[in-house]
């Protein structure tokens, strides 16, 4: 599987309370919190997003607290993956768990500028900035991936208990 955007860039250190602030916590619509995603650093970014762009970040993406919201807000705002250095392990499970696919490249943000083209192979695990620099990544894998191919964890219970049904 590919996935090819454009880079939205980020530093280290992003926390849950930048990606989708507290009073934008009022609702449970993925829409509505797509068009507040990134408030805490730059009101604008929904309005610059396509549909299938990345984010690259440095170290300790999703940090902060464990609200589900914030990679609900960034899925929903059209952003397929994000590529970071690295995650805190609450958001990196959230982002699994709601079908956003999380993807570790260390030292990324030193190769890639905002606006850059960005290719992710998730089979070979492999990104490609701007059909010049190739770069090893680390993409989820085992039951991770299955969940992440199911588009999430709800949509992966359900094919289990089908698969279930069939066999009794």
């Amino acid at each position: 599987m590919y996935i090819r955007g454009k880079a939205h860039v980020f530093g280290d250190d992003v926390d849950t309370d930048a990606i989708i602030p507290g009073p934008y916590l009022k609702t449970t619509d993925g829409h509505e919190l797509a068009s507040h995603c990134m408030a805490g650093i730059d009101e604008d970014f929904p309005k610059r997003v396509k549909e299938g762009d990345v984010i690259v970040a440095g170290e300790n993406f999703g940090c902060g607290s464990s609200r589900e919201q914030a990679p609900i807000a960034i899925k929903y705002c059209g952003i397929r993956a994000v590529i970071a250095e690295s995650f805190a392990r609450i958001f990196y499970r959230n982002a699994i768990n709601i079908g956003l696919i999380p993807i570790v490249c260390k030292d990324i943000t030193k190769y890639v500028k905002e606006g850059d083209a960005i290719e992710v192979d998730l089979e070979n695990e492999k990104i490609i900035i701007n059909d010049k620099l190739t770069l090893n990544c680390e993409t989820p894998m085992g039951i991770a991936r299955e969940i992440l191919e199911a588009g999430g964890l709800i949509n992966y219970y359900h094919r289990k208990v089908k698969q279930r049904c069939v066999h009794i």
